[in-house]
């Protein structure tokens, strides 16, 4: 019986790579035909959980129980998406999320499917795939200004003003308490698209074409754009 390993942050990329590179090899019988981007997901959420339990000594989530793998030190939720559109949905929890982060790491999966009438079955070709650790998961532009504002010397009513414009769902009372943080630890610059919803909606776009080294954004499998 083969002993299996701990899994680590740099075992999890490393796995991720390999797993991407040999998915993209495999004909689906099962995703023929399938336009829902959710079915498309869950399968390769699953199939990679089984890749790392096969392998390693993992706690595997589920998404009715919040993230996929929850354990103290890897604490990352695997989102699959397609690159016609690369977005996906998370719980929210509270308006901090969109400013400091969602409190967790995220290993996006972007593919491309293609449909073979020949062989009646889709191949999955994984385009894009990044792990974004935790500091770097809030908004791109609400933390880019916040981060400006700060740096102008602004004080807690400018901060509470611009939260307010922005529509971050939050009272006054928290809005205030938001705004007294941003002075005194500024956020980290985000690096996703987080629209409000009942869920966040989180936009991958900016992590798809990033070409700057982003220390906390690894490019797993970097996306070659066609001209």
């Amino acid at each position: 019986m083969m002993i299996k390993r701990k899994l680590t942050i740099e075992r999890l990329i490393k796995e991720t790579l390999y797993f991407c590179t040999e998915q993209s090899k495999i004909q689906h019988k099962e995703l023929y035909g399938i336009t829902d981007g959710k079915a498309v997901g869950t399968l390769i959420e699953h199939q990679f959980q089984t890749h790392l339990n096969e392998k390693y000594e993992v706690i595997v989530g589920s998404s009715a129980k919040g993230i996929d793998l929850p354990s103290d030190d890897i604490s990352t939720d695997i989102k699959v998406t397609s690159i016609k559109q690369p977005q996906s949905s998370c719980p929210f929890k509270d308006a901090k999320q969109k400013i400091f982060g969602l409190g967790y790491n995220l290993l996006v999966f972007v593919y491309e499917k293609t449909d073979e009438a020949k062989t009646q079955s889709a191949i999955l070709n994984f385009v894009s795939c990044s792990f974004v650790s935790k500091e770097r998961t809030a908004d791109y532009t609400t933390t880019y200004r916040l981060r400006e504002m700060v740096s102008d010397k602004a004080n807690e009513a400018d901060i509470i003003g611009y939260l307010q414009d922005k529509n971050i769902p939050a009272d006054e009372i928290t809005l205030a308490e938001i705004a007294k943080q941003i002075i005194e630890t500024p956020p980290t610059q985000g690096y996703l698209t987080i629209s409000n919803a009942l869920q966040w909606r989180l936009q991958y776009q900016r992590i798809v074409t990033l070409t700057e080294d982003i220390q906390g954004v690894e490019k797993i499998v970097a996306y070659n754009n066609p001209k």
